[in-house]
């Protein structure tokens, strides 16, 4: 048998179906073979939608099988028709390509929709090529190519919990793969937080890219020049329409190829204002000050929205992986400004039980809660908590007074009820001060899962991702400023907040 390049190969496929081979085209056929041949084992592949970059994987996995026929390729797909549909067009090429002939076998059950064998020298236990779905059971199978073909899709990655367990299911790969296998990701990011991305996302932890060391090859619909990749299909014209037709953040994502979120996120954290400083409390003729980078402080909201129980993403606790507990504090300045300055997500910790196995006394995970809010308040001279008493908050005022007090902290306790749709509470408590560009948010908040949570948040009841920390900063936003004074304080610990008279906290 004559060996083609893969251009020939394709070229020849092409010239059958009565086309020609797009410069565009051409461009990632001879990256393929380029990577092939210089023994490249991890690639990926973006190209714009509608490229055709599947057709031409299903066309390098069918040369892949002519060079060698004893070769065993695994699709990979964020559900299985979708993988399906790649072996089915490869069973196509084989049975119509001139130099594919002698591949077919000769029985039919060796040729089904999800899966093929071509006739081959060596017995092997896995098929020629396989599809499955990203939820499928791989274990037993094995590969020596494995092609990630779009498995980063909105429903495997519009939360965090759902990034966390694809990229879970693709570690399992290095148990599918031979030594020495090949990797080939396929796709356009559909996320900020893309497997696809070229830097680590710090906000979530990450000090590396999840496809680190990977041979890339970006193709998007515009030229460094700002003209068209492929000019036949996609003129300057249609991709103008595109781009008003399906919105900004749409095109950024599917057709140049930028790692943002599909959908218009109302609480964009590119709009918050980043800084660094840290309070400044200082005193001087009985009069306290607190100031921020030389602005002085006003007021202060801080709000606390508890949860009890499992670990939820990110580290905070949650009902069965639901809520997390969460307290938040934000500072306001005289010109209306507001600084988020800290958030803090409370992290389990397991109950330290007495010799008769029940809990000492204090050491349940409430109070250990209420302890590091009390010591949060101190920190940052707050001068009230307020407090959602909805469902098991409603016991916690008593302890978070008490740990206050134990701590010598002069700091009220504010009840509240929440009853606001929660997503109608966070957009009216964000919209304003985002748009007008009157939040600002310290440095330490990029190391929460807050700005996560604002990227992946949507005004929809549907949404099941986190929204925890955006539900604290709701409530300080939403709170009116904290003006009330503290109970009583030695001389050295005055009042910080101009003009407001004393108000004891109440018992």
């Amino acid at each position: 048998m004559i060996r083609l390049t893969l251009p020939e190969f394709v070229a020849i496929w092409t010239r059958r179906q009565g086309l020609s081979v797009p410069q565009v085209h051409d461009r990632i056929v001879r990256w393929l073979e380029a990577r092939w041949l210089a023994g490249d084992r991890r690639m990926l592949l973006q190209a714009f939608r509608g490229c055709g970059k599947s057709t031409l994987v299903g066309l390098f996995a069918a040369w892949l099988l002519v060079g060698n026929p004893n070769l065993r390729l695994l699709v990979l797909a964020a559900d299985l028709a979708l993988g399906r549909k790649m072996v089915r067009t490869v069973k196509r090429l084989l049975e119509r390509h001139p130099f594919a002939r002698g591949l077919k076998p000769a029985h039919l059950d060796q040729w089904a929709a999800d899966r093929f064998t071509v006739a081959r020298p060596m017995e092997l236990r896995d098929p020629s090529m396989l599809a499955c779905g990203i939820d499928s059971n791989m274990t037993g199978s094995r590969a020596d190519v494995v092609i990630c073909d779009d498995v980063e899709v909105p429903k495997t990655c519009d939360t965090a919990a759902k990034r966390s367990e694809l990229r879970a299911k693709l570690s399992e790969i290095d148990y599918v793969l031979v030594p020495g296998g090949t990797q080939l990701y396929i796709g356009t990011p559909h996320t900020y937080y893309s497997l696809y991305a070229e830097s680590p996302r710090r906000d979530v932890g990450e000090t590396s890219i999840f496809l680190d060391g990977f041979a890339r090859l970006t193709v998007p619909v515009l030229t460094m020049d700002g003209g068209s990749a492929w000019p036949e299909r996609f003129s300057m014209e249609r991709i103008e329409r595109m781009r008003r037709h399906t919105g900004m953040n749409k095109f950024a994502s599917q057709m140049l190829l930028q790692p943002v979120n599909m959908t218009l996120s109302r609480l964009d954290p590119e709009r918050l204002r980043r800084y660094d400083g840290s309070l400044e409390y200082r005193e001087a003729q009985g009069v306290a000050r607190l100031s921020l980078n030389g602005e002085r402080l006003v007021s202060a909201s801080c709000f606390w929205d508890p949860a009890y129980g499992a670990r939820a993403p990110g580290g905070a606790v949650g009902r069965d992986g639901g809520d997390g507990s969460v307290v938040a504090a934000v500072f306001s300045d005289r010109h209306g400004n507001h600084y988020l300055h800290r958030i803090l997500y409370i992290e389990p910790q397991p109950d330290r039980t007495t010799g008769s196995g029940m809990p000492g006394a204090g050491d349940d995970d409430a109070t250990r809660q209420c302890r590091r809010v009390a010591a949060f308040a101190e920190s940052l001279h707050l001068p009230a908590v307020t407090l959602e008493i909805n469902g098991l908050g409603r016991f916690l005022p008593g302890l978070l007074r008490r740990a206050l007090a134990q701590a010598g902290t002069a700091c009220a306790v504010v009840e509240t009820n929440t009853h606001t749709n929660k997503q109608v509470r966070i957009l009216e408590a964000f919209d304003t001060v985002l748009a007008a560009g009157a939040l600002f948010a310290h440095v330490s908040v990029w190391d929460t899962p807050f700005i996560e949570e604002m990227r992946d948040w949507r005004p929809d009841a549907r949404f099941k991702g986190h929204d925890d920390g955006l539900d604290a900063v709701a409530g300080c936003l939403k709170a009116e400023p904290v003006r009330l004074g503290r109970l009583p304080r030695p001389a050295r610990l005055p009042d910080w907040r101009p003009g407001t008279p004393v108000v004891a906290p109440t018992e």
